[in-house]
């Protein structure tokens, strides 16, 4: 949860709903340092939101949909419980 309180990551994975793009197409969404959007793909990487593969020298991110499709379940379960 704390991965997606952050409005930037947010937007990355906006970004990455839409297509995967490489690290160069996600920063002309933002006005931050390359550091600074690193660590914000690292924290995704690490909740397991997103991945990456390496495209020759590029980075290409994409949205690692079978954590959302099974969080969607999850919580699909919890709230139809019956009371």
């Amino acid at each position: 949860m704390q991965a997606l309180a952050d409005p930037t990551r947010l937007k990355i994975l906006e970004i990455l709903k839409d297509k995967d793009s490489a690290v160069f197409d996600i920063a002309k969404n933002f006005s931050i340092t390359p550091p600074s959007l690193s660590h914000h793909l690292s924290i995704l990487k690490q909740a397991d939101l997103i991945t990456f593969r390496r495209e020759g020298q590029n980075l290409i991110y994409s949205l690692n949909l079978s954590v959302f499709e099974e969080t969607a379940k999850i919580l699909l379960k919890f709230f139809n419980r019956k009371k």
